[in-house]
């Protein structure tokens, strides 16, 4: 706007045409409409990796909750589940207890190393074919071109005037997104409670309430998310982008323009010569394919998801024109200086950052696979009385009280025989056990069970203020057995 027509606005008095009003409302403009991108349908190997790994991740989300696995009588025969009310994590053969939540953490810990690794070798691979917003949303727009066409045809009837034809095409799309979105919130729930009988109750309307919470919850951001959001949440709101610049280097394998090779560019017909030209022919084809709307001529981009589609698209067109394949693949930023130079490329994937991350995820895999074959299942833990810490009896001799938690990770029942390590005269009592019993402890299936126990040490063993011992049971089973330390307080110094 030039300066005249900003005095002329701000002149009391005088008033402002039409356009500079609408200029001015947009200058003030703080959100910009999402212009629709229409992605074309691409041929070829990547294109074909992305619909393997799309069937398989989409697979194991919706069917893993209906795998069954034998437990035992008692137990859930879910092969995955996360149970809140039994304060449990079922996966196959793993159970793992609240106590144990170290597993998950270090699963968590191996999933972020994995991601730094294949980040610095392959760029955004994680982002193009496996990420759950990249595989739904090739889902939706699978289903929309379905409905609506490819490319051309879908661009074509949104600009059409509604009709009856316009209507039940746009109208059976989102139906269909809808019921994916809720199938995807269902499956969701599935994972948390018995998925034969909580699907069900859900249909019936005897499912708990969250049920149908967290299930309407996955179904609404499913839909926006996937269906009309879709490259908005890569680019505005997903951290990744910003921080994969801190995993990769110049030696990272990227969806990569040749520039070498393409440039410079610009139409081509049958029979004319290639000489003092590149090999692209500008045909737009890498920009029509890809799903958010770049062109990867433009150089690296933070939008770019490294899906490989433009690949597909330009080893396409290069066939037809009778030019080698490769014009958009995926390279190193170092490599493309170097075909620049006219040097041979090197590919260096031994290098510091990939082996801080490939020897870190070693030695978490390698700690957490120690800790899980030399699980036990029985744990034995004691917490000794503090209130009062003993009590001094009338014949001189000193009591404390303990409560002892054994845990019994094993779907059967235990009977555990007690013993006290230690001093032979500590006297031992369960609280609830006649006096005369050996001292049996009973423990059912998976559970987790407290006994009270009164230890007594009498007057003439009583040498110092305290008495260190050890509590240890025995499976009569099994003859696997568990201890704990604890210690006797005499009041000796007192």
């Amino acid at each position: 706007m030039s300066d005249t027509s900003k005095r002329a606005m701000a002149a009391p008095g005088i008033r402002r045409s039409k356009a500079e009003a609408v200029n001015a409302a947009e200058t003030r403009e703080l959100y910009k409409k999402r212009e629709p991108i229409y992605p074309k349908l691409a041929h070829g190997k990547f294109r074909s990796l992305k619909w393997l790994i799309m069937a398989v991740t989409l697979g194991v989300y919706y069917l893993v909750p209906f795998l069954r696995w034998d437990r035992g009588e008692g137990a859930p025969d879910q092969a995955v589940l996360i149970d809140f009310a039994g304060r449990r994590f079922y996966f196959f053969f793993i159970e793992i207890w609240p106590q144990e939540i170290y597993y998950v953490t270090g699963l968590l810990i191996l999933a972020a190393l994995g991601l730094f690794l294949a980040t610095a070798l392959f760029g955004r691979v994680w982002c193009g074919y496996a990420c759950p917003q990249t595989v739904w949303t090739d889902l939706f727009i699978w289903v929309e071109r379905a409905f609506e066409g490819d490319r051309n045809a879908r661009m074509r009837l949104d600009r059409a005037p509604w009709s009856l034809e316009k209507a039940w095409r746009k109208t059976g799309k989102h139906a269909v997104w809808l019921i994916i979105a809720l199938a995807t919130g269902g499956a969701w729930i599935l994972y948390f409670h018995d998925a034969y009988e909580t699907l069900g109750n859900f249909f019936t309307g005897q499912a708990a309430p969250s049920s149908y919470l967290f299930a309407g919850m996955l179904t609404f951001t499913t839909y926006t998310l996937a269906g009309t959001m879709r490259e908005q949440v890569c680019t505005y709101m997903c951290p990744w982008p910003r921080i994969q610049a801190a995993m990769t280097d110049r030696e990272a394998l990227n969806v990569t323009y040749r520039v070498d090779r393409g440039e410079p560019r610009g139409a081509h017909k049958k029979g004319d010569t290639w000489e003092g030209r590149g090999d692209c022919i500008d045909c737009k084809q890498c920009v029509a394919v890809c799903p958010m709307g770049i062109d990867i001529r433009d150089g690296a981009q933070l939008e770019c998801i490294q899906c490989a589609l433009c690949i597909d698209a330009c080893d396409d067109i290069m066939r037809k024109v009778d030019r080698p394949t490769g014009l958009i693949t995926y390279e190193t930023d170092d490599n493309v200086d170097r075909f620049q130079r006219g040097e041979e490329p090197r590919y260096r994937f031994v290098r510091a950052r990939t082996l801080v991350y490939a020897v870190a995820f070693a030695i978490v895999a390698a700690v957490m696979l120690g800790a899980l074959i030399a699980r036990s299942e029985l744990e034995l833990n004691s917490q000794r009385d503090r209130n009062p810490n003993y009590v001094r009896l009338s014949d001189g001799s000193v009591r404390n009280g303990y409560t002892l938690k054994v845990v019994n990770k094993a779907n059967r029942a235990r009977t555990l025989d007690l013993v006290i390590e230690g001093d032979p005269a500590i006297g031992a009592r369960v609280l609830g056990a006649p006096d005369a019993a050996p001292m049996l402890l009973e423990v059912g299936p998976d559970r987790t069970r407290d006994f009270v126990i009164y230890l007594t040490l009498p007057a003439a063993a009583i040498d110092g203020p305290r008495e260190e011992f050890a509590f240890r049971v025995t499976d009569r089973t099994t003859g696997e057995t568990a201890a704990t330390p604890s210690m006797i307080i005499t009041g000796a110094d007192e």
